[in-house]
């Protein structure tokens, strides 16, 4: 399958790559073998995230010195065996400290990881939509002429999207994802089959969200019977349509741009790397932001670095809806925004921080080094802020002109 071979693509650009196939599952064995390897640094990258799919316990047995959560699972692993976690001051302020076991290490603009800007096979977002294919072919066509994928033969003006696991989301997320529906004439939702044997549950939750229960009486007995007026739920379902899921990572990184407009972030457990595929794609995301927990805030940050503030909910769940509600009922507002997204997207020379690879690597380089450093002259694991160095602030722009020398006239910046 296309460019989903993330182990061969790592062995090639490492000094060392250590083959644990046989081994995966035997937390002591592992522990053995990275100690006998003398490992300084033990990073995790999946937490809580893959139970069952690799070994559990393995942190616990501390092969490594220090041992660094990143990623994957965000929030506190809950443990004393673990010194750091990498995050930033908007996903985990310092007043939430003691949330955490962990100690924090701070990178500078955004602590997760993103690399869509230096993989040839994700496509660039476009500011105008190209022309419709049929049937549908990836990276065609806009989410009106798209719709989803639907049969049906009514275009919707807006569509809303989120493509997370539907255990993400809580109760009062699909309440307010009602209440936009309803505000916003001929809009629709596009969900991800995640699970498509979750999508029934989904509809049945809709159907008896959006009615009331009400009493019943017999005109006979005059007895009182509970009953349900089921309002427009039906109808709401009509507008809400599922995607198959997509195996491979840049098609369905792809499609975001042809078939979202906005993207609602889920709430309390924030979109992740679901969220910065969309991003990536031009597609805005609206975020709770009055969330205390890591996984909450991650889009919060997210936005605050693109210069998207506005799209963050800090008085909770009616200012998401108004937030959504006003972009979905306001074209000039909608495209405004849009076009500030994808022009952090397209930057170059210097690439936009939020997705500058070289340079989040030389931040998180840093902070693996401070920490070490803390540990060689005896100290205890303590808050790291990771002050981006002048090298690291230049971040692609180095690589550039070695490239292309002639780039070095300022007015070649391309913003």
């Amino acid at each position: 399958m296309r460019g989903v071979d993330w182990r061969e693509r790592v062995r090639e650009h490492v000094d060392f790559f250590h083959d644990n196939e046989e081994i995966k599952m035997d937390h002591i064995g592992l522990a053995r073998y990275i100690h006998d390897q003398g490992i300084h640094i033990l990073i995790e990258w999946d937490g809580y995230a893959r139970q069952g799919e690799r070994a559990q316990g393995l942190m616990a047995l501390r092969p490594s010195p220090l041992q660094i959560l990143h990623q994957e699972f965000l929030g506190t692993s809950g443990g004393q065996y673990v010194d750091y976690i990498v995050t930033d001051k908007i996903t985990s302020p310092p007043h939430l400290a003691d949330l955490y076991t962990e100690k924090f290490m701070y990178l500078p603009n955004h602590f997760f990881s993103k690399g869509h800007a230096v993989q040839e096979e994700v496509k660039k977002p476009t500011y105008e939509y190209v022309p419709a294919n049929k049937p549908y072919t990836i990276g065609t066509g806009s989410p009106r002429e798209n719709a989803c994928m639907t049969k049906t033969g009514k275009k919707p003006k807006f569509v809303f999207c989120n493509f997370n696991k539907f255990l993400k989301n809580s109760p009062e997320t699909l309440r307010s994802w009602i209440r936009i529906l309803r505000e916003v004439p001929d809009s629709m939702l596009c969900l991800l089959e995640n699970p498509k044997t979750g999508t029934n549950y989904l509809r049945r939750f809709v159907h008896e969200a959006a009615g009331e229960p009400k009493i019943y009486t017999d005109p006979k007995s005059g007895e009182k019977i509970p009953d349900f007026e089921p309002k427009d739920g039906d109808s709401l379902n009509e507008r809400i349509h599922f995607l198959p899921w997509e195996r491979n990572p840049f098609d369905h990184q792809a499609r975001n741009q042809d078939f979202c407009n906005v993207m609602l972030d889920s709430h309390p457990y924030n979109g992740h790397t679901v969220a910065q595929d969309a991003l990536y794609g031009g597609v805005p995301i609206i975020t709770r932001s009055d969330g205390d927990d890591m996984s909450s805030r991650v889009t919060t940050s997210g936005n605050i670095v693109l210069g998207l503030e506005e799209l963050n909910a800090y008085d909770g769940s009616r200012q998401y809806e108004d937030i959504a509600i006003e972009l979905g009922n306001n074209r000039t507002k909608f495209k405004a925004v849009r076009r500030q997204l994808i022009d952090t997207a397209l930057q170059s020379n210097p690439m936009h921080p939020y997705w500058d690879a070289p340079r989040y690597a030389k931040n998180l380089e840093s902070g693996l080094i401070a920490a070490w450093e803390r540990f060689l002259a005896g100290k205890d694991p303590d808050v790291i802020e990771v002050v981006e160095s002048t090298e690291a602030s230049r971040g692609t722009y180095d690589q550039i002109l070695e490239d292309n020398p002639s780039n070095r006239a300022s007015d070649h910046v391309e913003l």
